[in-house]
């Protein structure tokens, strides 16, 4: 019952939401904040279309800022973390 009531309120919680626009979301964090997404090579080339053909059913990782703009492709997801930090970005999770 619990479980229940817990997922109605969320549920309804949710649908009030109001979406969050990307001009507010890229000044999420003052323009600090990014996130790191593990990605498919063939999403890559919507993502970065100057990236090369890659080898299909690879894992990369994409970094992103707040308002979802692709900043960076790896191969390694510590790789996008360790060049967040060096950029002085704050990484968070994303669901």
């Amino acid at each position: 019952m619990t479980n229940e009531i817990t997922n109605n309120t969320t549920n309804k919680i949710a649908s009030h939401a109001a979406p969050i626009s990307p001009e507010a979301l890229a000044l999420l964090g003052g323009g600090k904040i990014a996130y790191v997404r593990a990605v498919r090579s063939e999403d890559v080339p919507a993502m970065f279309p100057q990236v090369q053909p890659l080898e299909p059913g690879m894992q990369l990782f994409t970094l992103h800022a707040a308002d979802g703009t692709p900043m960076m492709l790896t191969d390694s997801r510590e790789t996008a973390v360790a060049t967040a930090w060096s950029q002085k970005l704050e990484t968070v999770s994303v669901h």
